[in-house]
């Protein structure tokens, strides 16, 4: 099968595609036949091997997918072959960039019938994560102020669109061209972060989430409550003042996202989409080549 695949670690350059053996669930996971993957800056850092998740070379790269089981691995029952998925390969966050992937069962649901294989790839990482910032680990409930920084984000969007339909009031920090994107999403207040300071309109909040780290997250604690929190997903700030945490994708959780979903409460953003063949390309996208607003994913194989 192919597999974009490193040998060593560096720039997109470092890509390659190769033929590899298909390989054969154990226990505890699946065989998915890949529809597409999603491309994410936590693919970039482990190819740069910056990331902190385990990396041992050579290894194929993505943790996003979507797809149908081709098999299953002793002691499995939730799922069968042919059934419709979506989730996250592993803990390592490796091994969806392929034709077939083995993925965790319990890292692993059935794809939303209302998504396109495509939609729904471009969801579990980022989605999960917005979920676990705004209510594992912000604590979010109706009534309360959320300030989302880099809300025009894969992460941000998913962010703004779960608060609004928690009934929180929702500042969102992004770029002004996102500005008509996110109040559509439920943003009531868009703060264009290159013309203005977000202290000038956000005050005694109850949540920051951070997406952007540095001077934006040391700047929060000043916005913020007495008892409220700042949950980041970049660092703990200066003084390790801000809740920091990796994303744990689970099928509880990919349920919970999937009923949002299915229910018209949750909008995906499909970005560009590439061929499996050009992951290279992909990873110059993460890099700042031009793309569209989105996620970036790789085709890989046309389902139905």
């Amino acid at each position: 099968m192919k597999a974009a695949r490193i040998h060593r670690f560096g720039s997109p350059e470092v890509v390659v595609i190769d033929d590899i053996p298909c390989p054969a669930p154990s226990g505890g996971e699946v065989l998915v036949r890949v529809s597409h993957a999603g491309v994410g800056p936590w693919d970039a850092l482990i190819r740069e091997h910056k990331s902190v998740v385990a990396a041992t070379l050579p290894l194929t790269l993505g943790s996003d997918f979507a797809g149908m089981v081709a098999a299953v691995g002793p002691g499995i029952t939730q799922f069968q072959a042919g059934d419709s998925v979506y989730g996250v390969t592993n803990r390592e966050f490796t091994g969806a960039h392929a034709e077939f992937a083995l993925a965790r069962a319990n890292m692993t649901a059935r794809k939303p019938q209302s998504l396109s294989f495509a939609q729904a790839a471009s969801a579990p990482v980022v989605a999960v994560t917005a979920w676990q910032m705004l209510f594992d680990y912000g604590g979010a409930a109706a009534g309360q102020t959320v300030l989302i920084h880099g809300a025009g984000g894969n992460v941000g969007a998913f962010a703004v669109q779960m608060a609004a339909q928690a009934g929180l009031n929702v500042i969102a920090s992004a770029s002004a061209e996102d500005e008509a994107y996110l109040h559509r999403l439920g943003a009531g207040t868009v703060i264009d972060y290159r013309g203005s300071r977000f202290e000038e309109v956000a005050h005694d909040v109850d949540i920051v989430l951070d997406l952007v780290g540095g001077e934006t997250l040391e700047r929060s604690f000043g916005v913020v409550k007495p008892g409220g929190k700042v949950v980041s997903v970049v660092s703990r700030g200066a003084e390790n003042r801000a809740v920091f945490f990796l994303v744990e994708v689970t099928t509880d959780r990919l349920n919970a996202i999937t009923q949002l979903f299915e229910q018209g409460r949750l909008i995906p953003r499909v970005g560009s989409v590439v061929p499996l063949q050009e992951a290279r390309t992909a990873h110059m996208m993460l890099g700042g080549a031009p793309h569209k607003p989105g996620k970036i994913l790789l085709a890989v194989a046309e389902l139905n």
